[in-house]
Formats: structure tokens, C-alpha cells, sequence
């Protein structure tokens, strides 16, 4: 995983918990912490971060990938102004994660390993988002989401349909759009 993600973590963690927390967290961990955003780092290494959030504050682990991925937006808004331009909704901006950000992402960071996304509409019109990554990190991505959502100040409500995580061969979010 590249070390961007952890640098997001580690801001998300000590803007909302204090320093402290993630120091805490780093040594429950057992893990270096000295990630630079162009290096590149064990998978396991952040799950065993999020193991340690999840422990520190007594919640499941599908929660803090889910928190860490809305907290991480307004950071990547900032960061990364440019992939958030042209786009007048959070609809918008997650269908272009394929074809602009990811391929940008590559580019930027050489050897990440991007998720896949498969997208569909259905009876419902409900966005279907397919998820596919050996990381099996589908809660970060529904937090991602939500996270989009409150940037471009629209609300939704997110169901996962299958996960890998329960044995399903990807995961699938839908994703309704709310008034």
C-alpha cells in the first residue's frame, strides 16, 4: 500500500484523536510509522493499524475503514484539488475514479495498486459500485463514498449487496442518492 494512505491515516487519526492517539496506535500496531507518501508498504501494516483503532475504540474494524475513508476526502480535496475539479457532484466524482484518478494515482505514485470498480444502475437507480482489490477493503471505499457525499453536501445511504469479506467473489455497494 503506498505510504500516501498511511500519511492520510495519520492525519485523520491526529486531527480528530491528537497525536498522542496515533502514537498509541503506531506502538499497539508494532509498526514503524515512518511512512513517506512515495514509499511503499505492507498491506498488513495497515491492517494492523486499523485493528489497533478498532481495539482502542471499541469498534469493528468495517467501522474504521468506513470512518478513516470520510474523514480522508476533505484531506484529498486539498491535496489533491485538481481530480475534484469539473465534477458538480459526488456521483460524478466517483464514476471518474477509474478512468481519471486512478490512472493519474499510477502515474504519481509508481506500483499502486488500485481497486478495481465496475459501475450499474438498478430497478432501483441505485448506483451499484462493484469493488474489487485483493485488500478486500470495501468499508474503506463505502467511507470514500460518504465521504464525497458530504463534499459535495448531498446525502446517501449505502447498502453492500455481497462481500468478499463474507465469502462473495467481489463486493457490491448501492448507493442511493437521498433528498
Amino acid at each position: 500500500m503506498k505510504g500516501v494512505v498511511f500519511n492520510l491515516l495519520e492525519q485523520a487519526v491526529t486531527d480528530a484523536h491528537g497525536d498522542d492517539t496515533w502514537i498509541d496506535l503506531l506502538e499497539e500496531a508494532d509498526v514503524g510509522g515512518a511512512y513517506t507518501s512515495l514509499g511503499s508498504y505492507p498491506d498488513s501494516e495497515m491492517i494492523a493499524l486499523v485493528g489497533a483503532a478498532a481495539n482502542k475504540l471499541d469498534l469493528q474494524a468495517a467501522d474504521v475503514l468506513r470512518w478513516f475513508g470520510r474523514a480522508a476526502m476533505p484531506l484529498l480535496a486539498e491535496r489533491y484539488h485538481p481530480f475534484f475539479v469539473g465534477h458538480v457532484s459526488a456521483r460524478s466524482f466517483v464514476l471518474s475514479v477509474n478512468d481519471i484518478i486512478h490512472p493519474e494515482v499510477r502515474k504519481l505514485y509508481s506500483g499502486a495498486g488500485c481497486p478495481h470498480f465496475h459501475f450499474s444502475q438498478d430497478a432501483d437507480q441505485r448506483l451499484v459500485i462493484g469493488y474489487q482489490s485483493p485488500r478486500q477493503m470495501c468499508h474503506l471505499a463505502h467511507g470514500f463514498v460518504e465521504g464525497a457525499a458530504d463534499h459535495y453536501r448531498e446525502s446517501v445511504a449505502i447498502e453492500h449487496l455481497s462481500c468478499m469479506l463474507e465469502g462473495d467473489a467481489l463486493c457490491r455497494l448501492a448507493v442511493r442518492w437521498l433528498p
